[in-house]
């Protein structure tokens, strides 16, 4: 990367100046160590000084640690629009609308599952549908499907997906306001009718998890987070909006690549950067589709843990009481949210766009659950397959990034890179020597997830704590795997 413009703000955290490129309305900070701005591709620093154009931008435009270039924003990349004078774009938020993880804790240690451990993979992943074309659990006519996608998991735990504490430990509750089925195309529908309760491909996983005593590094809120004995059960889910929010996001940008100059007289130097103004007619439609599949994704993830509590159940044998399984907490990151910041000492409404950054409020703000006041919010960053994921916590000290963090490790090579690398057979069989059972829809698919294809979590976590943006309280290791 060329570094030359970056200059330290204070540790964890860099900047380039907004004077670097015309037009540049702020600058643009990246939270990192050096050996991670080093290895990141050039095509970051492109992107995210790109991102500083966008009309109505707060501040600063931000990437976090585990930041690579994606489509338009980088992925770690984050945006504070002023609404009444700015724009959406859904380069900002990406492809997979509300792309997120949920951990879910357990009553059971990994010595209680270990002989069942094979079986429980297997069942889930006959359970679970996985891949490139998964269907789902459910099918929902049009007119009951736009309910749910109003309604979120508030409809699916009405409808017998789960009890009420899951909405209460779920981002915005498991519903976010202001969907409008009335602006997502019959094209996105028909793809997405079929994919409720379906973990697709890439990077998404159904993870069976441990959690050793010797990587709980904040007991405190360990125990906030349901964190109480060593080699406990932990389950994480992580996938989002499937062909629903995917083709939402493709249908609106060429629509706003329509309208952006004609309509509105708006330029930006990268076509995957298309915008409209937030207040507009086209800007409005777009949010009210985007938070259609935002309240998707929200019940994918719901269903999908229903149908894990009933395969533990029937594997176990055990009462739901036995089992215990509780959520912990389901974070998004990939959405824009209209959120009360405070800018210059005065809070103000924007438009948070988070593109693979994870939101982390402190125990202070609203919207986190009143059992967490005192820990903060839950921030799960999922790993690779091969290397475990880390639970933190949000913290006051990350005001300056609208307290956003990392999401994951993110990438180290491309999907083709990792291909001509790695074999999913021989991955299969060495995860197997290491202890972690994998069920896979695509030996290909699971080649281009190879641990060493992304960042080493580690650093990502401890840079993100070193800058101020989340508090690390433990780490999971992966016992078993089922990926798409």
């Amino acid at each position: 990367m060329k570094t030359d413009m970056l200059h330290p703000v204070s540790p964890g955290l860099y900047e380039i100046p907004a004077d670097y490129k015309k037009g540049m309305r702020v600058p643009a900070r990246i939270y990192a160590d050096w050996s991670m701005l080093d290895d990141m591709d050039n095509a970051v620093l492109e992107q995210l000084t790109n991102v500083a154009m966008l009309p109505g931008i707060q501040k600063y435009a931000l990437c976090m640690p585990d930041g690579h270039s994606g489509y338009g924003f980088p992925i770690g990349g984050v945006a504070a629009i002023d609404p009444d004078e700015g724009v959406i774009s859904p380069g900002g938020i990406g492809f997979d609308i509300n792309c997120g993880i949920r951990l879910v804790a357990t009553n059971l240690t990994y010595e209680e599952i270990k002989p069942s451990l094979t079986k429980i993979v297997d069942r889930l992943f006959a359970a679970v549908p996985s891949g490139v074309g998964g269907k789902g659990m459910i099918s929902l006519s049009r007119s009951e499907f736009d309910t749910a996608v109003r309604e979120g998991t508030a409809w699916a735990v009405k409808k017998g997906f789960g009890v009420p504490a899951d909405m209460e430990y779920t981002e915005d509750s498991g519903t976010i306001a202001g969907a409008d089925p009335s602006h997502v195309s019959m094209k996105a529908f028909e793809r997405g009718k079929n994919q409720i309760g379906t973990l697709g491909s890439g990077n998404h996983f159904l993870e069976i998890q441990v959690v050793k005593k010797e990587n709980i590094y904040d007991e405190s809120r360990a125990r906030e987070f349901g964190i109480v004995r060593d080699n406990q059960v932990f389950l994480m889910i992580h996938c989002g909006s499937r062909g629903y929010g995917h083709q939402i996001a493709s249908d609106y940008l060429q629509r706003f690549l329509s309208v952006m100059q004609g309509k509105y007289g708006l330029s930006m130097p990268d076509r995957e950067l298309a915008c409209a103004p937030f207040r507009s007619d086209d800007g409005s439609a777009y949010f009210g589709a985007m938070n259609c599949a935002i309240n998707f994704a929200f019940i994918n993830r719901q269903l999908i843990m229903h149908r894990v509590r009933e395969v533990f159940g029937e594997v176990l044998r055990k009462s739901p009481e036995d089992l215990g399984m509780r959520l912990v907490y389901d974070v998004c990151h990939n959405t824009a949210k209209l959120e009360t910041h405070s800018i210059d000492g005065r809070d103000r409404e924007l438009l948070i766009h988070r593109k693979g950054a994870t939101r982390a409020f402190p125990g202070n703000m609203k919207g986190v659950p009143g059992r967490y006041r005192g820990a903060g919010q839950p921030v799960i960053i999922g790993g690779s397959m091969e290397t475990g994921s880390y639970l933190l916590a949000g913290e006051e000290s990350a005001a300056d990034s609208f307290f956003s963090t990392a999401h994951g490790s993110g990438r180290a090579m491309s999907r083709k890179q990792a291909k001509k690398q790695f074999n999913g057979r021989e991955l299969l069989r060495s995860m197997k020597e290491k202890g972690i059972y994998v069920q896979t829809a695509s030996l290909a698919g699971l080649a281009e997830e190879a641990g060493s294809a992304y960042k080493n979590i580690d650093e990502v976590v401890r840079a993100a704590e070193c800058a101020g943006i989340s508090r690390v309280v433990a780490k999971f290791i992966p016992v078993g795997n089922i990926k798409g």
